[in-house]
C-alpha cells in the first residue's frame, strides 16, 4: 500500500520548487479559497482572476513561508489582499435596486447596461458547516444573494474583517497580522460591518427558511414558478408571491416591487411576446433557481436566456433575481439549448 504524502513533506518540496507538490497542497482548499474571493468580490469571474492571481503569487513567494501560521492562514492571506487590490481597481458590482426606485410599469424596452459592473451568481462548490464555533455564519449562507449584495457596499477592509472573522471565524488577532493592521482596527471594522449588513439582510436566511419549510415543499414552490413560466401564466405566478415581491434582471437597470407592478411585467414581459419556455431546476447561490430557456416565435430551439434566483419567505416567492447571459448557463454545466417539447 503506497502512503500518501506528509503534508509537512510537500510543504518543504513545494518551497524548492516541486509544482506537484504544490497542487497537492493547494487543491483541497481550492474551493473554500474560490468562495471566499466570491464573496469580496460578488462576480465569479473576478473570484477567479484573484484566486488566480494569488496562486501564482503564493507559489512564488512560497520560500518566504516560515510556518509561523498554517498554509490555510497564509493563502487566506495572500487571497485576501488579491481581492481587496482587484475591488479597489474594478469598483464595487451592484443589482438594479442600488440603481434607483422601483419602476411603477413594466419597461417593454429594457436594454442592457454596460456602464455597471453588475453582481453575478456564484455556482462554485461550497464547504459545508463552519470553520469554528465562533463563526456567526454558515459557509452557504455566506453566499445568499443578500448577503453578497450587502457586503458590495462595505469598504474593502471592513468587508475582509467581516468574512474573516464571521464567515471563517479567524481571530482578530490573526486578521490584524493578515491585514497588517492593529487588533483594535479589526474590532472596530468589524462593529461597523456588522450594523451595515444587518440593515440589509433580512431574517430569517434562506438556508434556515429550506430547512423550515422542507425539501418537498421547496421542489414544489420551484415547480408552481416553472409551470406558471411555461405555461405563461400571470395569474398562477402572481398566486405564488408575497406582496412585496421583488424582480430584477441584470444587467437590466429597471426593477419591480409589490404585486401590481411585477404582475404588469411578468403579463407584458416573460408571458407576454417573448415566445415559449422551457425550464431545469438548479441551485445557484446556495438558493433554489430556475434555468430559463427562451424559444422566440419561428426558432428551431429554446436558447440559454436567463438564470432565475428565488428567495422564499415561507412558501412564497419574495424576491425573484433574473441573471440575464448564456454565460451563467456555461458556468453551472448547463445546456446552452433545449429542442422544443413534442406536440
Amino acid at each position: 500500500m503506497v502512503s500518501s504524502p506528509d503534508p509537512d513533506d510537500d510543504v518543504l518540496l513545494a518551497g524548492r520548487g516541486d509544482r506537484a507538490a504544490y497542487d497537492r497542497l493547494v487543491r483541497p482548499l481550492l474551493p473554500e479559497l474560490r468562495a471566499h474571493c466570491y464573496r469580496m468580490l460578488a462576480a465569479s469571474h473576478d473570484a477567479d482572476d484573484a484566486l488566480q492571481d494569488a496562486l501564482v503569487k503564493a507559489w512564488r513567494r512560497l520560500g518566504d513561508f516560515e510556518g509561523r501560521s498554517t498554509l490555510r492562514t497564509w493563502l487566506y492571506t495572500v487571497a485576501t489582499r488579491s481581492c481587496i487590490d482587484l475591488a479597489r481597481a474594478r469598483g464595487r458590482r451592484a443589482m438594479p435596486v442600488d440603481l434607483g426606485p422601483a419602476s411603477a410599469r413594466s419597461v417593454v424596452n429594457d436594454a442592457p447596461s454596460g456602464e455597471i459592473a453588475w453582481l453575478g451568481p456564484y455556482a462554485g462548490d461550497l464547504p459545508h458547516g463552519t470553520a469554528s464555533p465562533a463563526a456567526r455564519y454558515e459557509q452557504r449562507e455566506a453566499v445568499e444573494l443578500a448577503f453578497v449584495a450587502a457586503l458590495q457596499h462595505l469598504p474593502g477592509n471592513q468587508r475582509a474583517a467581516l468574512l474573516l472573522f464571521d464567515v471563517l471565524g479567524f481571530p482578530a488577532e490573526e486578521i490584524a497580522t493578515m491585514m497588517r493592521t492593529t487588533t483594535a482596527s479589526v474590532n472596530s471594522a468589524l462593529q461597523r460591518a456588522r450594523a451595515r449588513v444587518a440593515r440589509r439582510v433580512p431574517d430569517p436566511s434562506q438556508q434556515a427558511t429550506a430547512r423550515e419549510i422542507g425539501d418537498d415543499e421547496l421542489r414544489a414552490v420551484v415547480e408552481r414558478f416553472t409551470t406558471a413560466l411555461e405555461r405563461r401564466d400571470t395569474d398562477a405566478l402572481v398566486d405564488l408571491v408575497t406582496e412585496d415581491v421583488t424582480w430584477a434582471m441584470p444587467p437590466m437597470p429597471h426593477w419591480y416591487a409589490g404585486l401590481a407592478s411585477v404582475g404588469d411585467f411578468a403579463a407584458q414581459v416573460p408571458m407576454g411576446n417573448c415566445g415559449s419556455w422551457r425550464t431545469l431546476p438548479t441551485s445557484v447561490n446556495a438558493q433554489p433557481a430556475v434555468a430559463c430557456y427562451l424559444c422566440p416565435d419561428g426558432a428551431p430551439a429554446h436558447g440559454a436566456w436567463a438564470i432565475t434566483v428565488l428567495t422564499l419567505r415561507d412558501t412564497r416567492i419574495s424576491g425573484i433575481t433574473s441573471f440575464l447571459g448564456a454565460e451563467h448557463f456555461t458556468a453551472l454545466g448547463l445546456p446552452g439549448e433545449l429542442p422544443p417539447l413534442a406536440e
